[in-house]
């Protein structure tokens, strides 16, 4: 098989999450362990960093990824979904896996995937292990998929667990309440351990607090080892942050390459992650490495969809918020936005509850709802009968590209557009599929 062919198979073969929703979605370790063993456990071959969340887990680790690379170490990454390239996923020192790379391992291993029945995450997750292992990687940093107890990455003893907050998501395989699905994310937790929880809530820190004890594992409260004192946005390309590590009282001035005001829980999450790494653990990571690692996030890990401004005017920017905390981020930055009109283009996977997230959306802009071309994405006549309800101001088209060019035409210089609402409607930006 070529790569087309190759891609092809996966995706028909193993149906993905990312594009059918709960009918891909396979819970538990026995498939994923016994793929690994027939592997010979790749995994267990290098340092790993195990992050878990409900928001900024993909920032987080991408930023971690950063900073291990300035340090000197050949760094893997394994995160999910993918945007424009399913080589997203799996990176080495910031490269995509070569393409050649994931034709070869399902040719190797395609009857042994079937042999096992598979999921599509089980299956990319085992690539990025052996790959990771096959390119003399150091230090990888592995993100969850879904959740964190059943999650395929669980089968990874790291030498450092973080989780960066807790939200309602995917209720219907973690749970309906924040204290269950807080106990799934818990699930990452190993024994002896340590655990980093990036944002404190007392809805939840009672369930880390009672799993960490229990298997005798240090719990860290990343705000109360570095406080943010300060962010300015310099320029239109970067923010900068004032920190302070708690232990020593020691001042930090940090850049990074990362717009959205969100932005300011996952650096004091990383700044506390890079911190333990460097005292705690065989890692040895520098203040240079941490401050420029930071600075050269996007540049150097390829991250895409975080608050990217994908043109000045009218301003336009896309984010990959998708969830009611993401949302709700998102929803305050573009009610602080300085421009005349503002034009949103959005659509939703169909498991999302408008209920709870199109509430949160700006009442005063110009709606444009539309439907990723993918079979999880909502309906338009779903997202229609909610914005009406609300009141909102709004038009439907039925194509992202239609959509985008709507909205373009509309704005003016002095407006500003944004674009989200789902990882599927960035996907289909023009200017992200181009790039790769």
């Amino acid at each position: 098989m070529n790569y087309t062919q190759t891609l092809d198979f996966l995706f028909t073969a193993m149906p993905s999450f990312q594009r059918v929703g709960g009918d891909a979605y396979k819970p538990g370790l026995e498939r994923i362990t016994a793929f690994c063993q027939h592997l010979g456990n790749p995994q267990r071959n290098y340092y790993t960093i195990h992050v878990a969340g409900t928001n900024g887990k993909g920032s987080v680790s991408h930023m971690l990824a950063s900073i291990l690379r300035e340090a000197g170490y050949r760094t893997g990454l394994f995160t999910s979904p993918h945007l424009a390239d399913f080589r997203e996923r799996i990176r080495v020192d910031g490269e995509m896996i070569p393409k050649q790379k994931v034709v070869n391992f399902v040719d190797k291993h395609q009857a042994k995937m079937q042999e096992l029945d598979l999921s599509f995450f089980e299956m990319t997750a085992a690539m990025a292990f052996d790959y990771i292992d096959q390119s003399d990687v150091e230090v990888a940093v592995i993100e969850t998929g879904l959740g964190g107890r059943l999650d395929a990455t669980n089968i990874i003893t790291p030498i450092l667990s973080i989780v960066t907050n807790i939200g309602l998501e995917h209720t219907e395989f973690l749970g309906d309440s924040i204290e269950k699905i807080a106990s799934e994310k818990a699930g990452i937790i190993k024994k002896s351990i340590p655990i980093l929880l990036g944002q404190r809530n007392e809805d939840y820190d009672h369930i880390f607090e009672a799993r960490a004890a229990e298997l005798n594992s240090r719990l860290i409260f990343a705000e109360a080892e570095w406080s943010l004192h300060g962010v300015e946005h310099f320029d239109n390309d970067n923010q900068h942050f004032s920190l302070v590590r708690e232990r020593d009282g020691r001042g930090y001035e940090l850049d990074i390459d990362l717009l959205g005001d969100y932005q300011r829980h996952n650096i004091v999450t990383a700044c506390a992650a890079a911190d333990y790494l460097a005292e705690h653990t065989p890692l040895t990571i520098s203040r240079r490495a941490h401050r420029e690692g930071l600075a050269t996030v996007a540049a150097s890990t390829g991250l895409m969809g975080r608050w990217q401004v994908l043109a000045r005017e009218p301003y336009t920017v896309c984010d990959t918020g998708h969830n009611a905390d993401g949302i709700g981020y998102v929803a305050a930055q573009l009610e602080a936005l300085e421009c005349d009109k503002l034009y949103v283009v959005m659509g939703f996977a169909r498991e999302k509850d408008l209920n709870n997230i199109m509430p949160l959306l700006p009442a005063k802009a110009h709606y444009i709802f539309t439907r990723a071309q993918i079979e999880r994405a909502r309906a338009i006549e779903d997202i229609a009968a909610a914005a009406t309800h609300l009141g909102l101001d709004f038009e439907c088209q039925p194509t992202v590209a239609e959509a985008i060019a709507r909205a373009r035409a509309l704005a003016t210089p002095t407006d500003a557009i944004f674009i989200g609402g789902s990882n599927f409607i960035i996907a289909e930006i023009e200017e992200l599929t181009t790039a790769r």
